[in-house]
């Protein structure tokens, strides 16, 4: 039997959110229903990401662009003090007492990411890899129509550190934070659906690049934390959801690290937050 089948949230499950969350005939999206859902939220405007279509300047390239794989660090050719994106509140309240050490649990993640007994190692990483994008998807949804190319016209994790995507001719772009995001969703949405890259079936081996995409879609996993942390706790914090949203950060740099995904020097951007939460204990 399957993993994904014996837990009950396999990619048909993600089908089930998809028409769960279609707002078409209601007009009002389903609440969140996971380990990091709030009564809080329940108003809130949560949806799929895949519901929404990335611009109509990225369409045609969609298909064949990915995500760039690489960082700038630096200044980078903006004015910090006059930028709308980087308000230094943001980081001062997501380092600060009492939300950086709200959470919904005392204790670690570590026994939570740790591979069970007779549990394939290809299984529990697509597994969690497929919860935290479903996880992040609605996060996302909460916080989405703030994300505007007026407000935010980079994808940023604060004024050291721009992300650039590589679009369909190979070239680095610089999107805005809204297109790139629904952009890089898009991309993990397809790959956890390709069934030759996530199996689903008894008998079918992970491909060999299985790792390697793993590994690329956590990285843009992160980014997304990271932006969302430098320009979007505070909306965290008046849905009061930074326990949820916390606890779900510690939970995904956990697994990261049990497995070694995510490279520490991509963690640059939120790196003093994982080591207070490593100090915590929190993080281990």
């Amino acid at each position: 039997m399957s993993f994904f089948n014996f837990k009950g949230f396999g990619r048909n499950s993600k089908k089930n959110k998809h028409t769960n969350n279609n707002m078409g005939n209601t007009g009002s999206p389903a609440p969140m229903n996971t380990i990091y859902s709030s009564p809080h939220s329940s108003s809130s405007k949560l949806s799929l990401r895949k519901n929404h279509s990335p611009s109509r300047h990225s369409q045609h390239s969609l298909q064949q662009s990915q995500p760039q794989s690489s960082l700038y660090s630096g200044n980078n050719n903006y004015n910090n003090s006059s930028s709308p994106e980087r308000p230094e509140s943001q980081q001062v309240m997501f380092l600060s007492e009492p939300f950086v050490r709200t959470a919904l649990v005392k204790g670690s993640f570590k026994t939570i990411v740790q591979l069970p007994k007779y549990v394939d190692i290809g299984e529990w990483i697509a597994l969690n890899v497929f919860e935290f994008f479903t996880n992040l998807n609605q996060f996302y949804g909460v916080i989405a129509e703030y994300v505007t190319p007026d407000a935010y016209p980079t994808m940023n994790a604060g004024p050291h550190t721009d992300y650039l995507w590589l679009d369909a001719n190979n070239r680095q772009v610089s999107l805005p934070a809204s297109q790139y995001i629904d952009l890089a969703l898009t991309w993990i949405d397809n790959k956890v659906n390709d069934k030759n890259l996530f199996p689903t079936k008894n008998n079918i081996p992970f491909p060999q690049m299985f790792l390697r995409d793993v590994q690329r879609i956590m990285v843009q996993m992160f980014r997304i934390f990271a932006n969302i942390y430098h320009h979007h706790f505070d909306k965290i914090i008046h849905l009061s959801l930074e326990a949820h949203w916390n606890s779900f950060f510690a939970h995904f740099i956990s697994f990261s690290k049990e497995f070694n995904i995510i490279d520490r020097k991509e963690m640059y951007p939120l790196l003093p937050l994982i080591e207070n939460m490593e100090f915590q204990g929190k993080i281990i």
